[in-house]
C-alpha cells in the first residue's frame, strides 16, 4: 500500500523542510515537492510537523526488582510508548547473578515477543562477570546486541572496578559500548545508615535525596570516566541528573575522551520538592538518581541546547502506588522508578521547544536521530529518508491537552504530572507505514517487531 503525506513539514536533526512524503508498504519511498502518485492514499498533514518515529533508549519493562515486578510489561509499556510517538524502544535484558547471557536474552524475548506494540531492541545488563561470560560476549555481539548496561550501585547488580575495567576492555575488542548507572554505592549505604541512626526510622521521603547526593553521582561518573580512559574507549553516562555529574563529563571531554550522555524528562521538569509532599506521596517520585534542584535543571537544559547531551530517554520503570507502599515504614524499601513513556515527547516539546530552549531539529536529534545512531539502528530508524522504515510521528504543534492518569496507557495507575496542561502532541503515529495510534489511542496493538543493531561505527 502507498500513502502520500501532503502539506507537512519534515523534521530532521539538521533542518525543517516543507516536503511531501511518499511511503510504500513499510518503507519510505520518496521525499519531494508536489509529489504525485495515482496509486497512493493521500493523507493531508497541512500545518503539522512530521518527525521520524521516536526511540526510547532506556526502559525497564517486566523487570523483577525490589521484591516485585514493574507495573508495565511489554504489553502496556509499549502501548504507552506508541501513544506518545515512540515507535522503537531499547529495553534492558538483565542477566541476574549465576545466569548466562544467552539465558537472559531468551527470557527477555519471552517477555517481549508477540506482546509489543512498538518495535523493540535490547541492551544487555551484565551483573555477573567471569571468564565464561567474557567468552559468551562474542556470540552475543554477533547476534546483534552491541550495547550493554553496567551498574555501580545496587547489591544485585553492582560490578566492582576491576570487573568494570575488564568488561570495557572486552567490549572494546568486540565493538560494543557500555551505558553505566553512575552512583557511589558506599556513600549511599552510609547515608542510609546515618538517617536510621539519627531518626530511628526512614519514613520521611524528604530524607531520600540526601542519601543519594549529587556528589555520589559525580564521584561515580568521574571514576567511570577514568577507568574508561585507561581502556581508551567511549562510554555512555545514562540518566545524568546533576550539575556536579555534568562537570565531570566536561572535564573528561576536555582531556580528549569521547563520552555520550543521556538525561531524562524527570530531571528537566521536576525537582526534589516532590519528596516533601505529605501523606507519603513523595514515594511516587522516588527514582534513582533522585530528582535534583532547579539549578541542576538549568544546567541540563543548557547542555541540551548546546548539543552536549546526546539523548533524552525515559528510564521508564513503573510501579503502582500500592507497590510503592512497600516503603511506607522505610523509604529505602520503595521500588524506585516512575512511569514516563507516553509523556516524554510532549514534555520535551512543551518545556523545550515552546520555551525556546530547544529547536524542533534538536528535539528530533535527541529523541530519534541520535539514539538511532548511538545504538546502531540508523538509518533504518531515526530518520525520514528513502529506504528507512516508515516510522512517522504526525505532530500537531497547536494541540492543547491535560496530562491525566485516565488517558495514559501505562498500568502504573498514576501520572507524575497529573493536571499539567501541555501544548503540542502526536496526532498520528505510523509504525512501519501503518497507522498505529491516534491522539493517544492505540489502533494497531502488538505489531512491534524485534530489531537488531548493525555492525559498524557509532555515527554520532
Amino acid at each position: 500500500m502507498k500513502r502520500l503525506f501532503r502539506g507537512g513539514t519534515i523534521v530532521s536533526g539538521k533542518e525543517m523542510r516543507p516536503l511531501d512524503l511518499l511511503v510504500e508498504d513499510e518503507k519510505i519511498l520518496q521525499l519531494g515537492q508536489d509529489l504525485e502518485d495515482t496509486e497512493a492514499q493521500v493523507v493531508d498533514v497541512s500545518g503539522k510537523l512530521i518527525f521520524p518515529g521516536f526511540i526510547d533508549g532506556h526502559t525497564h519493562m517486566d523487570l523483577e526488582v525490589s521484591g516485585t515486578v514493574t507495573a508495565d510489561g511489554f504489553d502496556t509499556g509499549t502501548k504507552a510508548e506508541l501513544a506518545g510517538g515512540t515507535t522503537c524502544l531499547i529495553d534492558f535484558a538483565t542477566q541476574n547473578k549465576g545466569e548466562t547471557l544467552a539465558y537472559a536474552l531468551e527470557r527477555w524475548h519471552q517477555k517481549a515477543d508477540g506482546r509489543s506494540s512498538c518495535d523493540y531492541a535490547f541492551h544487555l545488563a551484565i551483573s555477573d562477570w567471569n571468564r565464561q561470560v567474557s567468552q559468551e560476549l562474542s556470540a552475543v555481539v554477533k547476534s546483534g546486541i552491541r550495547s550493554f548496561k553496567l551498574y555501580m550501585t545496587y547489591d544485585a547488580m553492582v560490578v566492582d572496578d576491576e570487573s568494570l575495567y575488564e568488561i570495557l576492555v572486552r567490549l572494546k575488542e568486540l565493538g560494543g559500548i557500555a551505558g553505566v548507572h553512575c552512583e557511589n554505592k558506599g556513600i549511599i549505604d552510609a547515608r542510609l545508615l546515618e538517617v536510621l541512626r539519627k531518626k530511628g526510622h526512614r519514613q520521611d521521603t524528604a530524607d531520600y535525596p540526601g542519601t543519594r547526593p549529587d556528589l555520589a553521582e559525580a564521584e561515580a561518573v568521574s571514576r567511570l570516566l577514568k577507568i574508561a580512559r585507561c581502556v581508551d574507549t567511549p562510554v555512555i553516562v545514562v540518566h545524568l541528573s546533576s550539575r556536579e555529574g555534568y562537570e565531570e563529563v566536561k572535564r573528561a571531554r576536555l582531556a580528549g575522551q569521547t563520552v555520550y550522555v543521556e538525561t531524562c524528562p524527570q530531571y528537566l521538569v521536576m525537582d526534589e520538592s516532590r519528596y516533601f509532599l505529605p501523606d507519603g506521596e513523595g514515594r511516587n517520585y522516588m527514582c534513582a538518581p533522585p530528582l535534583r534542584k532547579a539549578a541542576d535543571q538549568e544546567v541540563l537544559w543548557q547542555a541540551l541546547s548546546q548539543g552536549q547531551i546526546q539523548t533524552v530517554a525515559t528510564d521508564h520503570c513503573s510501579f503502582t502506588q500500592k507497590q510503592k507502599q512497600a516503603g511506607a515504614e522505610d523509604f529505602a524499601k520503595t521500588p524506585c522508578g516512575m512511569p514516563g513513556a507516553q509523556e516524554r515527547p510532549a514534555l520535551l516539546y512543551h518545556y523545550g521547544v515552546n520555551t525556546g530552549k530547544l529547536t524542533e531539529m534538536q528535539m528530533c536529534a535527541l529523541l530519534a536521530e541520535n539514539p538511532a545512531k548511538l545504538y546502531r539502528l540508523y538509518p533504518r530508524k531515526g530518520v525520514i529518508a528513502p529506504g528507512s522504515d516508515a516510522d512517522l510521528v504526525i505532530w500537531d504543534p497547536a494541540a492543547e491537552y491535560t496530562l491525566t492518569k485516565d488517558r495514559q496507557q501505562s498500568a502504573a495507575g498514576y501520572c507524575p504530572m497529573e493536571g499539567t496542561r501541555l501544548k503540542g502532541r502526536a496526532r498520528e503515529v505510523y509504525l512501519r507505514g501503518r497507522l498505529a495510534a491516534r491522539d493517544g489511542e492505540i489502533l494497531l496493538p502488538y505489531a512491534g517487531r524485534y530489531v537488531v543493531a548493525e555492525e559498524g561505527e557509532i555515527l554520532l
